[in-house]
């Protein structure tokens, strides 16, 4: 998303004109792999977009100074909006949509990110359900197996176990509540791609920033979601978007 001013006006945009934002929607594919190529892309300056995404979408040319902020959105189970407060660095067990795993890391992390969490237990069971209805009984977590400690690794030494957004989530909470938005925070992403999405950007946010402008560094947030109609439609969910995307450029510059 790239929130545009009025070069016309001496301060840029006054406070009582119109706020012009030109959104761009990017399509990840859900491996670890496509995550490191596009996450890193997109946070370039200018920004670099994937080629995965469909042939026929248009997207607009990205700024030059890079995009003012990155909303992430990720298939959750059924129930409310969720909206994440943090990223995770290490403990991911679980496989992608093309059945790899995320990269082995070498460096012991601390050790509550080696012990599986109650949101990444619900998400193996949820994954675990629609492997086997597609190919039988097999799991994404093989738990006969010493699993290696997996998650960022060499080019992530700085960065600490848990990297949390800019973005004032209990805010934007209960101003979504105040709308009629059935909307909760979480300190738990998932230990999965969702979660492994979130920490590269935001690790890759505050890398960007140090080498340029300190303080142009692009806001990251994550939301989780239901599948379609459990219970929201498309529809629901685009609106719920669009609201987020306002209150960002409203309260959290």
């Amino acid at each position: 998303m790239q929130m545009v001013v009025d070069v016309d006006h001496p301060n840029g945009f006054p406070s009582n004109d119109p706020q012009h934002i030109h959104i761009s929607s990017l399509q990840i594919p859900p491996t670890y792999d496509a995550v490191l190529d596009c996450v890193t892309g997109i946070h370039a300056r200018p920004p670099i977009i994937p080629p995965t995404n469909p042939p026929t979408s248009r997207i607009a040319p990205p700024p030059e100074h890079g995009y003012d902020f990155i909303f992430h959105i990720g298939l959750a189970g059924r129930g409310p909006f969720r909206i994440e407060r943090l990223g995770h660095k290490a403990g991911y067990r679980m496989k992608d949509s093309i059945n790899k795993q995320a990269p082995v890391i070498e460096f012991l992390p601390e050790s509550n990110a080696l012990e599986p969490s109650q949101r990444e237990t619900l998400e193996q069971m949820r994954l675990s359900s629609a492997h086997m209805a597609m190919v039988g009984h097999t799991s994404p977590i093989d738990a006969t197996v010493d699993h290696p400690v997996r998650g960022f690794g060499k080019g992530y030494e700085l960065y600490g176990e848990d990297l949390h957004t800019m973005i004032d989530v209990e805010h934007l909470v209960h101003a979504m509540k105040e709308q009629g938005i059935e909307l909760y925070s979480s300190m738990d992403a998932g230990h999965c791609v969702n979660d492994y999405t979130y920490f590269c950007s935001l690790a890759e946010s505050r890398r960007v920033s140090s080498r340029h402008d300190k303080g142009t560094q692009t806001r990251v947030l994550f939301m989780h979601c239901c599948p379609v109609g459990q219970p929201f439609s498309t529809e629901q969910v685009t609106e719920v978007i669009k609201k987020i995307i306002l209150w960002v450029c409203r309260n959290d510059p």
